[in-house]
C-alpha cells in the first residue's frame, strides 16, 4: 500500500467517482462533507454493472454498488477490489406487479416475465426469492433493462413484474397503482459496497484520497440516519426528483458503515455460489480475493 501524500500534494489529486441516481453525491452534500481537499470528478450510472466496467476499466476510480455487481465483475474476473461495506433495510429491494395483476405470490410468476438489470441487486433478489419459491430462473423469463427502461416496459404491461430498489421504487409508487409481490425481507442481505480499482490504489495520491472519501462517505451515512429531511432535499436537488420520491425513499433509513469482516464476506460468497448453482454466474470464484481491508482501521474509527 503507497504511503499517504502530503495535503499539499493531495489538492492537486482528482479522484474519479461512479454514482447511482445521486446517491453519494447528495449524501455527501447534505451532511455538508463535499469540501474535499482534491477534485473529486463525478461520473453518474444507471445501475452498478456498468459503474464496475469502467472501474475495470481505469475510467472510474471508486463508486458504489450493491450485493451483486461485485459478484458478476468478479466471475468476469474484472481489475476491481471491495474496500467499504454498507448495510441498509431490505424492505426497499422490491418485487413489484401492477396492481390489477392476478399475480398473487411468487410461485404464481412461473412462465412470465420479470424485468431487472443483468447482473444488478434486483438480480441477486430475484434469484433468491424465486429459489424460496421453488421456482429457478430458468421457469421464469427474465427481461435485461435498466432502470428507466424497466419501468416504461412495466408501466405499459410489456413485462408482468419488475425487481428494483429505491429511490425507483418510491418513483413508481407515486406515480403509478402497483403491489409488492415480495421484498428483500427473509432472502436479501442488504449490503452494498464500495469498490475501487487496483490502479487507484496503487497510486499515493488516489489511494490517499479514496481513504479520505471513504471515512466522509461513512460519516455522511450516519449525518443522514439523524437528519432524513435534509437527506430527501438534497437527494431531490441532485436528481431533479420530486422531494416527495425522496422523502419516501429516505424514510426506510439510509445505508449505514459496517466492518468488511468475514461475515460480510460468508455472505456474499453465499450469494455467489447460489449464481453459480443456478447457471447465472458461469464459474466459482473466491469473493475474499477481490476485498481490499486496507482502510479498515480508518472506517472503524467513524
Amino acid at each position: 500500500m503507497p504511503a499517504p501524500v502530503p495535503p499539499q500534494q493531495l489538492a492537486s489529486v482528482t479522484l474519479r467517482v461512479g454514482d447511482q441516481k445521486g446517491n453519494s453525491r447528495s449524501l455527501l452534500r447534505s451532511a455538508g462533507l463535499d469540501d474535499f481537499p482534491y477534485t473529486v470528478q463525478w461520473a453518474t450510472f444507471p445501475s452498478g454493472p456498468p459503474l464496475l466496467e469502467a472501474v475495470s476499466a481505469d475510467a472510474v476510480d471508486i463508486g458504489g454498488v450493491g450485493n451483486t455487481p461485485p459478484l458478476f465483475a468478479a466471475a468476469a474476473k474484472a481489475k476491481i477490489r471491495v474496500v467499504a461495506a454498507s448495510k441498509g433495510n431490505v424492505t426497499s429491494d422490491v418485487l413489484l406487479v401492477r396492481a390489477n395483476s392476478p399475480l398473487q405470490q411468487v410461485d404464481q410468476l412461473r412462465g412470465r416475465k420479470i424485468a431487472l438489470a443483468k447482473g444488478s441487486s434486483a438480480h441477486g433478489q430475484v434469484l433468491l426469492t424465486l429459489r424460496k419459491a421453488g421456482l429457478t430462473p430458468d421457469e421464469v423469463e427474465l427481461v435485461y433493462l435498466q432502470p428507466s427502461d424497466a419501468m416504461g416496459a412495466f408501466k405499459q404491461g410489456s413485462v408482468d413484474a419488475w425487481a428494483i430498489w429505491d429511490p425507483y421504487f418510491s418513483q413508481v409508487q407515486l406515480e403509478s397503482d402497483v403491489r409488492v409481490l415480495a421484498d428483500g425481507r427473509g432472502t436479501a442481505n442488504g449490503l452494498s459496497f464500495q469498490v475501487a480499482g487496483p490502479a487507484a490504489l496503487a497510486d499515493a495520491g488516489r489511494n490517499t484520497a479514496i481513504a479520505d472519501y471513504l471515512v466522509r462517505l461513512a460519516r455522511a451515512q450516519r449525518f443522514s440516519d439523524a437528519n432524513r429531511e435534509r437527506r430527501a432535499q438534497a437527494w431531490a436537488d441532485d436528481t431533479g426528483l420530486p422531494v416527495e420520491v425522496t422523502r419516501r425513499a429516505t424514510e426506510l433509513g439510509p445505508d449505514l458503515p459496517v466492518p468488511l469482516d468475514a461475515e460480510v464476506i460468508r455472505s456474499e460468497q453465499e450469494l455467489a455460489d447460489a449464481f453459480v448453482a443456478a447457471g447465472e454466474i458461469p464459474r466459482r470464484f473466491e469473493f475474499a480475493e477481490f476485498v481490499d481491508t486496507r482502510f479498515a482501521d480508518q472506517l472503524a474509527a467513524v
